[in-house]
């Protein structure tokens, strides 16, 4: 009885958080993504929340996008969830189920697209994802130029765009953001966003229902066609022909081609020769993992959002510097950040980073050591090595000292006392007190924070 009350409350707790989700997301992405979400096992004990999505590509997509979300929202509902578990429900891992294509909002019959196609074509297109809000700089310039041409009214001059990038660089967004400037230009267009998993799952439905001819008239009727994560069309020989086919329509009827992977096509194991040269015959736009500035400057772009939020300029260099896995990441961690000092009511501070972040900060962080820190201090600042130890209070001994322990601090997962023993046998507090001392002074003395940024910029290069 217990057990089913427990059930019924996390139902229940799932409801309110769902909802909230629809509003913050709107109904569909909500029903894309969110609405077949299943609620699995609560572990007491770990404080782990299973949530369960009905395949590997939903899972993954869900995890990469909204885990932070998901995860600060339930923490919120119940303050026993310490961590939740997205995957794929155990069940569908051995026995798939073509029937949960119906999350994905199953292709209308053809007769009903021609004239529709007009309303719906924003449909699956994120409104948040547009050009105003993709940040450019050095890293993705050429991605970002060649997917403004493609939805500009001109031809472009290449066809199809092919868009590379690992994880969380951006390349989803562009797609979005290539549909919906390309219906602002065109109003009208005829314009098509998928996955390669819904690629499939629609050629599988209509094969099995004797509508590839209808299948095969709607795609090609759009104008633009846009489809992410194509590596996961590997291996599937009659998907591929199909989807070679559709290339060959659109790009002979002058239509327009983006398609996004992981990888360049030559790296796609398992895809038909004919299919990589025709994915290679356009342009391969490659996005580079943003650079330092970069960061800096969506960390700055994303702020603005949040109005009259207050988040100092350490914190920003801070979460810059130490999350350069990936942009989701990084916007991720700053949006936590920010939703756990509102909540709390807390001010955003360096601890703070610290404290809420561990598990983005730790799998970000380059393994810099205490000894490798002291070393580029005392080299820095000219004195021996000998001074991170000794008793010494002279000012040219005490300042280096203490800005080796405030880097230790930001770079590295040591706690205060661990730092305190590499620095002498130091107690915590003085640790701390240096910490606080370099933060300070960061903010008042622009010699202190350009010696700083030099010493981080020698670190981690």
């Amino acid at each position: 009885m217990i057990e089913d009350q427990e059930a019924l409350d996390l139902a229940a707790d799932w409801a309110d958080i769902s909802q909230g989700l629809k509003k913050d997301l709107g109904s569909q992405l909500h029903s894309q993504w969110i609405k077949p979400i299943q609620l699995g096992s609560f572990c007491k004990d770990t404080g782990t929340l299973d949530l369960f999505l009905p395949t590997e590509f939903s899972a993954n997509w869900v995890a990469d996008r909204f885990a932070d979300r998901l995860s600060l929202a339930w923490k919120i509902a119940r303050a026993e969830v310490r961590q939740v578990r997205i995957t794929v429900h155990p069940r569908r891992r051995t026995m798939p189920d073509l029937r949960v294509a119906a999350a994905f909002e199953p292709a209308a019959p053809a007769r009903a697209v021609a004239p529709a196609v007009a309303e719906t074509a924003l449909a699956g297109l994120d409104p948040s994802l547009t050009f105003a809000d993709f940040v450019s700089g050095s890293a993705n310039v050429l991605a970002v130029n060649a997917a403004q041409r493609m939805a500009a009214l001109e031809t472009p001059q290449f066809s199809p765009l092919y868009l590379k990038a690992s994880t969380g660089q951006g390349k989803t967004h562009l797609l979005h953001a290539i549909g919906h400037a390309y219906a602002a230009a065109k109003p009208g267009a005829r314009i098509f966003y998928c996955s390669a998993e819904r690629f499939m799952i629609e050629f599988v439905q209509a094969m099995r229902s004797n509508e590839m001819i209808e299948f095969k008239a709607r795609l090609r009727g759009f104008d633009l066609l846009l489809v992410d994560d194509i590596q996961f069309i590997i291996g599937k020989a009659s998907t591929q022909e199909e989807f070679l086919h559709t290339i060959d329509a659109l790009m002979s009827a002058g239509k327009r081609l983006v398609v996004a992977a992981d990888r360049a096509p030559q790296a796609l194991d398992g895809v038909e020769q004919r299919l990589l040269s025709r994915l290679s015959m356009g342009l391969v736009a490659d996005i580079q993992p943003a650079d330092i500035e970069l960061r800096r400057k969506i960390l700055e772009h994303r702020l603005a959002r949040f109005g009259n939020a207050q988040v100092p300029g350490d914190v920003i260099e801070f979460l810059a510097r130490t999350i350069n896995r990936n942009v989701r990441e990084l916007v991720g961690g700053l949006n936590k950040l920010i939703a756990y000092a509102q909540l709390t009511g807390q001010p955003v501070s360096l601890s703070l980073a610290e404290e809420q972040l561990t598990d983005i900060l730790s799998a970000n962080r380059r393994r810099i050591t205490i000894d490798e820190i002291q070393r580029t201090v005392c080299q820095f600042y000219r004195v021996d090595r000998t001074e991170m130890a000794s008793k010494r209070r002279a000012r040219a001994v005490v300042r280096p000292r203490q800005v080796a322990m405030y880097l230790a601090k930001v770079l590295t997962p040591r706690s205060y006392p661990e730092i305190g023993r590499k620095f002498g046998g130091r107690d915590h507090s003085t640790v701390i007190h240096a910490v606080r001392l370099i933060e300070e002074l960061r903010t008042r003395d622009a010699d202190m924070d350009g010696d700083v940024r030099t010493l981080l910029r020698q670190l981690e290069d």
